[in-house]
């Protein structure tokens, strides 16, 4: 058999990648911040962050592709073994308030299971939910640490069943005025409406939009399963981008079809994508068919995007970094296989953040936007690291013969692809520090200083307890030297 026919090919990639980066909640929250004017600013983060970010990707893919570790060993290979703990400790670390929110996605999913509305959890008090939220993450934490990967498998069947209906609702709205004779939600469809304002509001809001693109370092080891990388890499790149801007342009349209651009519902991030499929089944007459469809597989699909990111980051951290820098205690395992001291350190992180935001935030609906924020800020601290890798990879000149070695090159002249590499970086960590300031509340009101406290204060802990572990690595290496000599 020709040992092409085992390749992947670009299609695949494409789709692969779509699947990995791309989801419905991606439209639904970016619509939520800022209605249709959402639509020229996706052609903007699309053409100026996300193709040039997804080709340094499939540089380094093929530049290290006899490395398995993903960001940590390009960081390891271009800087060296320190940097590269801390690019597996921000990888791990950053998914720690993505944990305290699926819980309340959780939540929110069943309500619509079994009451068809949201307001078992939007109305509830925000700390006796999270208290119950935080029950429910303990339970989660302790089935993981059992090693029960089953809730794993059924809740990548219903991802894939999401993502299906994430396109049947596209398609559906957008043939709605035509099959069921549908009037527009938003009634103006003009500049005024479809121009952002570029004004201090609207850049608070692009940390979700760059939150909504990031993740396709995951398609880098595939880079050498391609054929021909150098031509078919960039064409899969440009592919999942088309594909995503097609998705996101149309998905856009589809929501302002569906709800005003000037009178967008205060809880459309928590049941944006309910609503959606609550009146998608009102408009073509099957009830409740589509939202109970919809909420039973996303109940499925939060579990096991829960499950897996207790697990799989933590393994990531464990597994690539030197012992220097992770205590041998850290990252001991149980009978299960599972690194238990880790998932205590999540569970005690996971609490804090859990508990502490109920205390100052008023009502259920601004804890979920806060923390979905929150999210968009440290989540694309990660990325980071990819375009660091990236202009080390192209600008220091003992990495030169790395660079040779490639397979695909994104940019051949090296300033210029130096140069796209810290744009990128920039772009981000702009991103990230606008999106620190608070959405929709008073000036300076006291929620508003509590909510801008919190989300400075969590990345900046949450990345320096990184300088923790590797003073009890060195604590737990001197001891043990101690004692081997002694012996």
């Amino acid at each position: 058999m020709d040992s092409s026919s085992k390749k992947i090919s670009w299609k695949m990639l494409a789709l692969m990648g779509f699947t990995v980066v791309w989801g419905f909640g991606n439209v639904v929250n970016n619509y939520a911040n800022q209605g249709l004017a959402v639509v020229v600013s996706w052609i903007l983060i699309l053409s100026l962050y996300f193709i040039p970010y997804a080709l340094m990707v499939g540089e380094m893919g093929s530049a290290f592709k006899d490395k398995s570790g993903g960001v940590s060993s390009w960081i390891g290979s271009t800087y060296g073994p320190m940097l590269a703990y801390f690019a597996g400790w921000t990888y791990w670390v950053v998914h720690i308030p993505y944990l305290a929110q699926k819980p309340q996605s959780i939540l929110v999913a069943l309500s619509w299971v079994f009451f068809q509305d949201g307001n078992l959890v939007k109305d509830i008090n925000p700390l006796l939910l999270q208290s119950v939220v935080l029950g429910l993450f303990i339970i989660f934490l302790w089935i993981a640490s059992r090693g029960v990967t089953s809730l794993k498998r059924i809740g990548a069947l219903a991802g894939t069943a999401m993502f299906i209906m994430g396109i049947l609702y596209i398609l559906m709205m957008l043939a709605a005025p035509s099959l069921v004779d549908l009037k527009s939600a938003t009634t103006t469809w003009d500049a005024s409406t479809l121009i952002p304002s570029f004004d201090f509001k609207y850049f608070t809001t692009i940390s979700m939009l760059v939150f909504a693109v990031g993740g396709c370092e995951k398609l880098s080891p595939y880079v050498k399963e391609i054929n021909k990388p150098s031509k078919n890499f960039p064409k899969g790149m440009l592919a999942l981008a088309i594909m995503v801007g097609v998705s996101a342009l149309l998905g856009s349209i589809a929501m302002g079809m569906m709800f005003n651009s000037n009178l967008i519902p205060a809880d459309l991030k928590m049941n944006g994508q309910y609503y959606a499929f609550k009146l998608l089944g009102e408009y073509y007459g099957v009830g409740n068919f589509l939202i109970i469809l919809f909420a039973i597989a996303n109940t499925l699909a939060q579990i096991s995007a829960l499950m897996f990111s207790i697990d799989a980051p933590l393994k990531i951290l464990i597994g690539d970094a030197d012992r220097n820098y992770i205590p041998k205690s850290f990252a001991k395992l149980n009978k299960y296989g599972a690194p238990i001291n880790g998932y205590k350190l999540t569970g005690v992180l996971v609490s804090i953040l859990i508990i502490i935001p109920a205390i100052g935030i008023g009502n259920m609906n601004t804890l979920y936007n806060w923390l979905l924020d929150l999210n968009s800020i440290v989540m694309p601290l990660r990325y980071l690291w990819v375009f660091l890798a990236y202009m080390a990879l192209r600008g220091f000149k003992r990495n030169k013969d790395i660079s040779k070695n490639s397979d695909y090159i994104f940019i051949k002249n090296d300033k210029v692809a130096y140069f796209v590499g810290a744009w990128c970086f920039t772009f981000t960590a702009f991103a990230c520090l606008m999106g620190v300031f608070p959405k929709g509340l008073v000036l300076f009101s006291s929620e508003w200083f509590f909510q801008i406290s919190l989300n400075i204060l969590t990345p900046v802990i949450l990345v320096g307890l990184g300088f923790i572990l590797p003073k009890i690595a060195k604590k737990e290496n001197k001891l043990e030297n101690a004692i081997n000599t002694e012996l």
